[in-house]
């Protein structure tokens, strides 16, 4: 080998490893970010050319991705409704403080079997009333809370949408960045991770699949296969319900023009946050409401008051507890829906309105004397009493649609609705931590196989640097050589 030829890849040696450790030093830049990935410089030899970099090749793992992005989905899903489920709980506080409406109907049933034994005593009555009033503004309260989780997931989908119109704009850029660098051999590693980044975080709000094009191109589909990149993104819209009362469903969320989730739909996602939202807002809150609307139902039917004519010809009329559709009754066997969120105390009992607590001794409490129990006034007068307590253990028939059963008494339908809410509440929180645990996993997995590692990025970095010196010592002796040879020709 002459000493140019020496000299010459000496030269390219130091090229090469300045390039090496450029990109072993971005490496060690973003060890620890979970969006980076491990960068290796590709080099290549020649004869006369010496070592030059050919490309800089990126560590990807398309399995582990993947699966990443599926489980991440899955996680944000159960997460939304776990969080839901959460502020739901609410309605029926601490078990143990006996403040939900099944332990207020409890107490309900208490104060009647109390008045019983005192018929003529007026605070006896009162305390009725206001074990009643308990029962009703927890309903009031419960209705009102199912309607901000409701309206709340609502709101939220709203924001989801856009943030995956956003993403789907961030991705079209970079998607093209990517395209434009692998047609002109350049390097795209970074901007790979940076795409790789967005398909994260749209993964977050919706499930996803994604299909590699030859150019370097991406598309992304729902996971149902709705198409939301395909060279361009596809626009994903949503109009937000202002006042999402009971029984009134929420918009559908289109993708591409084709409904994704709400309403009616056959090509509904699964996974995602905005899956896990729309279940709430169309499922888990309608059918909790319904249960709350069930319950005020009851307590309505086992409260009326029948005509006691001898020849009776008037309709059953509310009692103590009537709502905004009263004095009329409502359906008997049905749900009606938004009844939890009107239901109240008659104020004709209501000593704190003006009212005579004693009606629910004596009846008429609709303000008709027909519907008097107890027409001669009798303060021993317990037969309505009794009435009010056998209806309150009766058996009823209550909406199918709720999910609990159909035929019990009231007071076993509140604590299947407590025991419900609890049930679903303690599964979904298990199901949360696990999903979660698989997407922790994915992610360690994810980032062990293709991010960098500090000490190992250390060792090359040492290395290239000893290559560096030996090539910087070689320039040094051929110069030196050179220098030996000239001085022996003057």
């Amino acid at each position: 080998m002459s000493l140019t030829l020496s000299i010459d890849t000496a030269r390219s040696s130091l090229a090469t490893t300045s390039e090496q450790i450029s990109v072993v030093s971005r490496n060690i830049a973003r060890v620890g970010d979970a969006n980076a990935t491990r960068k290796t410089a590709q080099t290549i030899t020649g004869p006369g050319v010496g070592v030059s970099v050919a490309g800089i090749q990126r560590t990807a793992n398309s399995l582990l991705f993947n699966a990443y992005l599926n489980s991440n989905s899955s996680s944000q899903a159960q997460s939304a409704i776990t969080s839901s489920l959460d502020r739901l709980q609410n309605t029926v506080d601490d078990t143990d403080l006996e403040r939900s409406p099944a332990a207020l109907l409890a107490k309900l049933s208490a104060a009647l079997q109390t008045y019983s034994g005192a018929p003529q005593n007026p605070a006896v009555a009162a305390s009725v009333v206001s074990a009643a009033k308990d029962v009703s503004n927890a309903l009031n309260s419960a209705s009102a809370t199912v309607t901000s989780v409701r309206q709340q997931a609502d709101a939220d989908i709203g924001a989801s949408v856009g943030r995956i119109n956003s993403l789907l704009a961030q991705f079209e850029t970079l998607n093209n960045q990517v395209i434009r660098a692998t047609s002109g051999s350049g390097d795209a590693s970074d901007v790979l991770d940076a795409r790789d980044a967005i398909l994260k975080q749209l993964s977050a709000e919706v499930g996803i699949r994604t299909v590699d094009e030859s150019n370097g191109g991406m598309s992304i589909y729902t996971d149902s296969g709705v198409t939301l990149f395909d060279k361009l993104p596809r626009k994903v819209s949503f109009q937000q319900t202002q006042n999402l009362s009971a029984g009134m469903s929420g918009a559908a969320v289109f993708a591409d023009g084709v409904p994704i989730a709400g309403g009616t739909h056959s090509l509904g996602i699964s996974t995602g946050k905005l899956a896990g939202l729309v279940a709430v807002r169309d499922d888990i809150a309608v059918t909790y409401q319904g249960q709350l609307d069930e319950m005020a139902r009851g307590l309505i039917l086992a409260f009326a008051e029948s005509d006691q004519s001898a020849t009776p010809t008037l309709p059953d009329v509310a009692g103590l507890f009537t709502y905004a559709g009263g004095p009329g009754l409502p359906s008997s066997s049905s749900l009606v829906s938004g009844l939890a969120a009107s239901i109240k105390i008659n104020p004709n009992a209501d000593p704190s309105q003006g009212g005579d607590a004693e009606l629910i001794r004596d009846g008429g409490i609709s303000g008709n004397a027909a519907y008097k129990y107890n027409a001669a006034g009798g303060a021993s007068f317990t037969d309505r009493i009794q009435g009010l307590i056998a209806s309150l253990g009766a058996g009823q028939t209550f909406d199918p649609s709720t999910q609990l059963s159909s035929s019990v008494p009231l007071g076993s339908y509140a604590k299947d609705s407590v025991a419900w809410l609890q049930a679903l509440r303690q599964s979904s929180s298990a199901e949360a931590e696990y999903r979660s645990t698989v997407a922790s996993r994915a992610a360690s997995a994810l980032s062990s196989q293709t991010g960098a590692s500090l000490d190992e990025e250390m060792t090359n970095l040492l290395s290239l640097e000893r290559t560096f010196q030996a090539s910087s010592r070689l320039i040094s002796v051929v110069d030196g050589m050179f220098t030996t040879l000239l001085q022996s020709f003057s």
